[in-house]
Parts: structure tokens; C-alpha cells; sequence
């Protein structure tokens, strides 16, 4: 009976929320055409506001960055312990997601996921945070020129 528990739990966590699964099927060319138009321009200015990454180039267009699979019951938000600030006069290159761990709260789990934003500066870290209750996860990052 542990063991069957234990498969129902992981069956849980591998589970796909109802807004990423929307999202999976309107595809993510905006997002890809987004994260294209961006790279190699410039950082005039870049910060975290209201869980949206945001950056503005030196061109006058900008980019924003966010988790768009909001389902029900859960709580996602944004976070970094960089100092974006840093990174202004930097030319964009590059970013990458990477899983990282998925723990127990008092949501039931908590999962994350990092962005590594790459620049002639270097890379910072985005962690993007998911708390629910087991029936949703999994992120659905995407970019929206501006």
C-alpha cells in the first residue's frame, strides 16, 4: 500500500495544470519570435515587477517574461537574489530554464524552475516558484515583445 501511495504521489507531481495545458495548445511561436527579436540588443534597463521579468533595450522596444500556466489553487511567483542593476548596458544572449526541486509545503508542493539569463555581463537567475496542492504543475514561461 506505501508503494502504491508512493506512485499516486509521483503520478501527482508529473501532473499538467489545466492553463498549461491550454497554452501547450496555441504552441509558443510568439515566445520563440520574442526571445529571437531580443537577443544581441542591448540593456538599457532590466527588473522584476509584479512576477514579470522586463527588460528594455537601448533600440526603445522591450521584453517581458512570465509564467502564464495560472491554473486554480495554486500560487506562482517570481523571484531572483540578483542584482539586475548589474546587468544595464549588457548585451543579451542567451537564456536557458532549468527544473529545480519539487518539495512539500504547506500548499502540499512546491516546485521550481530557473531561468539563467545570459549576457556579456554574465548570467542571472530567475527562480520561478509554483505552489499547489499536487493536482497542478509545471511552468509555461513565455516572452512578449514590447
Amino acid at each position: 500500500m506505501k508503494d502504491l501511495k508512493k506512485i499516486i504521489k509521483t503520478k501527482l507531481q508529473e501532473a499538467v495544470g489545466l492553463g498549461v495545458m491550454i497554452q501547450s495548445l496555441g504552441g509558443n511561436e510568439e515566445t520563440v519570435n520574442a526571445v529571437k527579436s531580443a537577443l544581441g540588443k542591448t540593456i538599457e534597463t532590466v527588473k522584476l515587477e509584479d512576477n514579470e521579468l522586463i527588460f528594455n533595450f537601448t533600440d526603445g522596444t522591450g521584453l517581458k517574461m512570465f509564467d502564464n500556466g495560472q491554473s486554480s489553487n495554486e500560487y506562482r511567483y517570481m523571484r531572483t537574489d540578483d542584482d539586475l542593476s548589474d546587468f544595464e548596458g549588457a548585451t543579451l544572449l542567451d537564456f536557458e530554464l532549468k527544473d529545480g526541486p519539487h518539495m512539500e509545503d504547506e500548499y502540499g508542493e512546491h516546485e521550481v524552475q530557473f531561468l539563467d539569463v545570459k549576457t556579456s555581463n554574465g548570467v542571472f537567475q530567475m527562480a520561478n516558484h509554483n505552489e499547489h496542492n499536487g493536482y497542478y504543475g509545471v511552468f509555461w514561461i513565455v516572452a512578449r515583445s514590447f
